[in-house]
């Protein structure tokens, strides 16, 4: 097998742990001769530090895996294989930012979801696509597997204005599978989950457990109050009518336009006791490293799961391990739809079970058109994403606030404007596309 040279940016996350520890995990299957972390200079001090653990970690695996630092990205590209993007624009405190200033209009404040999703959509697209164009002359081959969030409409924006090989990553739909293997008590490799819609609003259609349609237990064990949820999200339970009308798994993230008017309520008066999640995440994340500062660790610490991105390496190192080694297995990612969803254009990102091989990924063909109970929902969030990507891309205030009006998050045009004009105060560093 030829040697594998893997650039990961954002590499001062507090998430690369965690996709280290992937790597380490897959050593049988993947060649990986090369790490290279990338970050900015804001983020040099973390960069070193998540580093330094990386390579602790890869010595106490035994592995010969070089792990580079750089704040140089062209150069860490060079002769890439397969470039990782896990990066925050801003930082937290931009995502502080996204999730405080909608709720002065009672609107939800989320990092990828609303208003909060939308600003932290505009500052990533101009960096994606500068990050694009890089590798399209400096590892024209590479595969960019996308973990940047709000990740369909980043992974949308790459397909369609660049001609990168890319697949959009997330790691709801593998936690959901997680959270249904713990409520079934049965192995993972067992069951099979079709899942359609898109990245953050995602339902399992059916669960099969070895062949075998156990959906209806999965709702029984839900409407008995069984968890289905992550970090980020309370675990509001579902009203039992609800769950027998939909006849389908919902994402923890569906509470956000099902359960508006709860979720805002507790947004409300977090911010105003323990704090956004993420200023939450920051103290998480500032006793995180002083763990990784911790010249004896030299493996993944537990206390990461409290940070999110649970099943991350998973699903990200098994992705690249199946493109690799042509495995032609199932995982659930976000491509372009061409014709899985009627209704969205061929050219929009949706996240769908796909075979994936050497060739990239393969939507598979449903199992039956998507019900309308959730089409419209489906509809009405992709022509927003479609929006969206059109602001971010040039720059169109028209756009923009047309995004936001046909978010059904916000209740009002009236008030989608006053939210264009305070993210756009809030970010003037970050949106060089509007300051033409």
């Amino acid at each position: 097998m030829s040697e594998l040279k893997i650039v990961i940016i954002g590499g001062g996350s507090s998430y690369t742990p965690e996709i280290i520890e992937g790597f380490i995990k897959r050593k049988d299957e993947l060649p990986v001769k090369e790490i290279v972390l990338v970050d900015i200079e804001e983020g040099k001090e973390k960069l070193n530090i998540v580093g330094a653990l990386a390579k602790r970690m890869c010595e106490k695996a035994n592995l010969d895996i070089r792990i580079s630092l750089t704040l140089d990205r062209r150069e860490a590209l060079s002769d890439a294989d397969f470039v990782v993007t896990q990066f925050r624009v801003g930082g937290l405190d931009a995502r502080a930012r996204d999730e405080r200033f909608p709720l002065k209009y009672n609107v939800l404040g989320q990092e990828t979801v609303g208003p909060g999703g939308f600003a932290k959509a505009l500052r990533t697209i101009p960096v994606i696509l500068d990050i694009s164009r890089d590798m399209k002359e400096l590892c024209t081959n590479a595969w960019l597997i996308n973990f940047t969030n709000p990740s369909g409409i980043i992974t949308e924006a790459v397909l369609k204005y660049t001609d990168i090989k890319c697949i959009g990553l997330c790691n709801v739909p593998i936690h959901m599978k997680m959270d249904v293997v713990s409520m079934l008590d049965v192995d993972s490799k067992d069951i099979f989950i079709e899942y359609v819609g898109l990245n953050h609003l995602v339902w399992g259609r059916n669960v099969w457990y070895k062949g075998i349609n156990v959906t209806d237990r999965v709702i029984e064990k839900l409407k008995d109050g069984a968890e289905l949820t992550m970090k980020n999200i309370s675990d509001l339970k579902w009203p039992k009518k609800f769950l027998d009308a939909l006849g389908m798994i919902p994402c923890p993230y569906h509470r956000y336009y099902y359960m508006t008017d709860r979720l805002l309520k507790e947004e409300k008066e977090a911010a105003k006791t323990i704090g956004t999640r993420a200023e939450q995440v920051k103290r998480i994340e500032s006793s995180l490293f002083e763990k990784y500062k911790d010249k004896n660790l030299d493996v993944k610490p537990p206390e990461l799961e409290k940070r999110g991105g649970a099943y991350y390496s998973d699903a990200a190192v098994s992705l690249i391990s199946s493109i690799y080694n042509d495995k032609k297995d199932i995982h659930t990612i976000n491509v372009k739809n061409n014709g899985t969803i009627k209704g969205i254009p061929d050219d929009s990102v949706v996240e769908v079970n796909c075979l994936v091989d050497k060739r990239g990924a393969t939507p598979l063909s449903l199992t039956r058109p998507v019900e309308e109970k959730i089409l419209g929902l489906i509809h009405s969030l992709k022509f927003y994403e479609i929006s969206t990507i059109e602001a971010g891309v040039h720059g169109n205030t028209n756009q923009a606030i047309m995004a936001l009006a046909n978010n059904p998050l916000v209740p009002s045009v009236d008030i989608a404007i006053k939210l264009f004009d305070d993210l756009c105060s809030l970010n003037k560093g970050y949106l060089p596309q509007f300051n033409k």
